[in-house]
């Protein structure tokens, strides 16, 4: 992550907090953790690794932190290089995810061919967490990166422990300890999100895509960059020539703060947006559809983002790749 310049004065407060929380949890998840290792070893054909499966890597990372060591979680889409939006399944895919006992997928869209392989290979005892479902959002969701809405992950972390415990209930102490810890690791985020809101209200932004929308609208960020300018480059569209020229003045007129830039998936059209970007001094930010790795966890993620943002407002600080 990049280093804080400018310095606020809630990071200190949060990160005692949050440091006593997660450490406070690890205390208790000592007693916990050691009943539920006596308790799975009394147990007969429950205290096996249960196989999970996350469509991104970012969903992977999650049943990761929850299910700990009672859990093998593979991710199918992870290379920040490539574009989730075309990404073709294989055979090798459909064996993984053919066995998986757990899978967490997305939804909205983005990743409609994990459905199809479920319904290829039904399992009666398969339980599949659909992110977009578990969220109550209609399939005419126009953005589909629900990752990056804050209340996404805990409640998928928190199905996800639910549905191992199905698997295993002699360890449920040790997935609720886990999910407690995931939970108070998300402070230093949220407390982030929060700051940007205090100290730039209302700061201009354009972007590329909506890749990280729910975090900018979270952040109190107006993003001035036209939807449908969005949409068309996010669905591989060529956008109108209006549009174009209306995100070219957001740049020429430095009507904005921050160019927040899909590092992940780029185009002719938005690597002229990112040129002039820098040609007029406007603060690169660089985000992704699929976390990067090896390095991040999804906490540590999001909260570099958020970090990236508050630098870029702050300083002017660029920051095209974490």
């Amino acid at each position: 992550m990049g280093k804080r310049r400018v310095p606020r004065p809630w990071t200190a407060a949060v990160a005692a907090t949050s440091a006593a929380a997660v450490l406070g949890a690890f205390a208790a998840f000592g007693a916990f953790g050691a009943l539920a290792s006596s308790a799975g070893a009394a147990s007969s054909g429950k205290s096996g690794t249960i196989v999970a499966v996350g469509a991104e890597n970012e969903y992977a990372d999650v049943v990761s932190q929850i299910g700990g060591q009672y859990v093998r979680a593979t991710a199918i889409m992870s290379n920040p290089n490539t574009d989730p939006h075309t990404f073709e399944s294989s055979a090798s895919v459909s064996r993984v995810v053919s066995a998986a006992q757990l899978v967490v997928q997305n939804g909205v869209g983005y990743d409609t061919f994990m459905t199809k392989i479920e319904s290829a290979s039904p399992s009666s005892s398969r339980k599949v967490i659909d992110v977009q479902h578990l969220l109550g959002l209609p399939d005419s969701t126009p953005n589909p990166h629900l990752w990056y809405k804050p209340t996404t992950m805990p409640a998928v972390a928190k199905a996800v422990a639910r549905d191992l415990t199905a698997f295993q209930p002699d360890h449920a102490a040790y997935f609720q300890q886990n999910l407690q810890i995931f939970d108070a690791s998300l402070a230093p985020y949220y407390q982030e999100m929060a700051g940007i809101k205090a100290t730039f209200p209302d700061a201009a932004v354009a972007t590329t895509e909506p890749v990280a929308d729910y975090m900018l609208q979270a952040s109190g960020i107006d993003n001035m960059t036209p939807w449908a300018l969005q949409a068309d480059i996010m669905n591989t569209t060529d956008p109108s020539p209006q549009d174009v020229s209306i995100q070219d003045a957001l740049f020429t007129s430095k009507k904005v703060k921050v160019f927040v830039y899909n590092q992940q998936v780029t185009s002719s059209v938005t690597k002229a947006f990112y040129k002039l970007a820098q040609h007029e001094g406007i603060p690169v930010v660089g985000v992704y559809e699929t976390m990067p790795t090896p390095g991040y966890d999804y906490q540590s993620w999001m909260l570099a983002e958020a970090d990236a943002v508050y630098n870029a407002l702050a300083s002017g600080k660029s920051s095209p790749k974490l």
